[in-house]
């Protein structure tokens, strides 16, 4: 299923690439830029509030489809969607309710040049206004609120290095921002500041998702392993090692305070490699296949605490 056509090929190229500082973008802030604001959950009464959380990762990223495919057809779905880098790209199409093979059609149907904008470089080679753009265009125009599912983009602000969640606003604007490899791409200015991928402190964003109500959280978390480097032998190597070592960290923190964790066996899957994605989507697939036991027995149990704690409840609101 090939998928390599749905991210840019600056965000795959990233790990190879030192992160650097960002320069601004010239243009203006939309008319309808993200902002953070409360999100309100309605969940079912007799379920858990339940928020699938998908991690950046560049072209292992593309497991997350075959993970969404699974639980979609497993009849298991989100209330809440939050994602970081292509977390948030793939993140944004579920929630925009294109799913299942309509995400590998509409992956299809684009050309890497129709997301790509390169650029003079100037401490980034892309702009994103293609990216976004496109995003925009697949979603027929509609903002974050108004997408099927609850949606948040998790991006960085470059200048303090805060975490923010994009609930409301230009879709396309708030994945772009938390696309925003730096050195990459640009960053993207909204109202002044900048904003970067949102990986660089929230790799696998559980701590958005739990802090929005969600009650059952199933996280994907596609980072590198520091065991997958096989060769550290130059200084970009090196470099590239050391930022492995801190965003797996970083992950491996987050999601402690997750109940579920799928984490595709991506082993053999380069960051960088467009040519591996179907075996990402694979790896996803089988992965989350696995979990579905563990995923239903939860909902099962707390699907009866509720209803035994609390027999006419109403809809959660968050």
């Amino acid at each position: 299923m090939p998928l390599n056509r749905l991210v840019p090929a600056a965000i795959v190229l990233a790990g190879g690439l030192a992160i650097a500082g960002c320069a601004s973008l010239p243009s203006a802030p939309p008319e309808h830029p993200p902002r953070a604001q409360p999100l309100v959950l309605t969940g079912k009464a007799s379920q858990p509030v339940i928020a699938f959380v998908l991690g950046g990762g560049g072209a292992r990223g593309f497991a997350h489809v075959g993970v969404l495919k699974v639980l979609d057809d497993a009849g298991i779905r989100a209330d809440l969607v939050v994602g970081t880098s292509a977390g948030s790209l793939v993140g944004a199409f579920y929630a925009g309710g294109i799913r299942n093979e309509e995400l590998v059609e509409a992956a299809l149907a684009v050309h890497r040049e129709q997301l790509v904008d390169f650029v003079f470089p100037n401490r980034g080679f892309i702009e994103g206004d293609r990216l976004q753009a496109y995003m925009n265009q697949a979603l027929h125009g509609r903002l974050i609120e108004q997408l099927d599912i609850p949606f948040v983009a998790v991006a960085t602000e470059l200048r303090t290095g805060g975490l923010v969640a994009f609930t409301r606003g230009d879709t396309g604007m708030a994945v772009r921002a938390s696309c925003s490899v730096p050195a990459v791409f640009q960053p993207t200015t909204i109202e002044g500041r900048e904003y970067v991928d949102g990986g660089l402190v929230s790799p696998v964003p559980v701590k958005i998702a739990r802090g929005f109500g969600a009650e059952l959280i199933i996280a994907v978390d596609v980072s590198r392993h520091p065991a997958d480097r096989k060769e550290l032998d130059s200084t970009l190597a090196m470099l590239s090692h050391a930022f492995v070592v801190m965003e797996h960290a970083l992950a491996q923190e987050e999601t402690k305070l997750a109940e579920v964790v799928i984490r595709p066996d991506l082993a053999t899957v380069p960051f960088t490699d467009l040519a591996a994605r179907g075996q990402a989507i694979a790896a996803g697939e089988e992965a989350a296949r696995a979990a579905l036991p563990q995923i239903r027995r939860l909902i099962a149990e707390r699907t009866v605490a509720r209803s035994g704690a609390n027999p006419g409840r109403s809809p959660v609101h968050r």
